[in-house]
């Protein structure tokens, strides 16, 4: 099911996003040769506007997931999911590292986007689109769906039901 969600605090975010995507470029961080993982939001719906596609939110911890690194490793990294994901949608890394300190810009930007999405645990990813209403200043969040990592699989098989959730989510929120 398709569910709209308004951010009403995005007039201050707003600004800071627009500056976030001056001061701070988009940072693309790669799994081997083929993913490219936008950190960067409004890079990301700037690409998602052009190609159709929705955004692939990925909340992580870096440094400190195991969890995270375990979906990275059991369906991030197997062919399957790097195919489907050109095809599909715009990856968009939103990370709360430990040990590391993210540029003040792009950690609120990740943090407005973790209250929004209220998430709570890690790893999750949220399917989206976003839209910019010009008339109030607003962004407004079109959610198609969240996943994690895909509990009860078969072992080195993780991919398979990983994206057979997500494509039930793409099918049902198609734009």
């Amino acid at each position: 099911m398709k569910s709209t969600i308004f951010i009403a605090i995005l007039l201050a975010v707003v600004g800071i996003f627009a500056t976030a995507s001056k001061s701070n470029p988009d940072v693309n961080t790669t799994t081997g040769d083929e993913l490219v993982w936008h950190t960067d939001l409004m890079k990301a719906q700037d690409i998602s506007v052009a190609t159709k596609k929705p955004i692939f939110g990925f909340f992580t911890g870096s440094d400190w997931c195991g969890w995270c690194r375990k979906i990275q490793a059991d369906v991030f990294a197997k062919e399957e999911f790097k195919k489907w994901a050109k095809e599909n949608v715009v990856l968009l890394e939103l990370d709360f590292p430990r040990s590391k300190q993210l540029p003040a810009e792009l950690a609120q930007q990740n943090q407005g986007l973790q209250q929004a999405f209220k998430v709570s645990g890690y790893p999750t990813i949220w399917m989206f689109y976003l839209t910019k209403d010009t008339t109030n200043n607003q962004l407004n969040i079109s959610a198609l769906g969240s996943l994690g990592y895909p509990a009860g699989s078969e072992i080195g098989k993780e991919q398979v039901k990983f994206l057979t959730d997500a494509n039930a989510i793409l099918a049902n929120g198609k734009k």
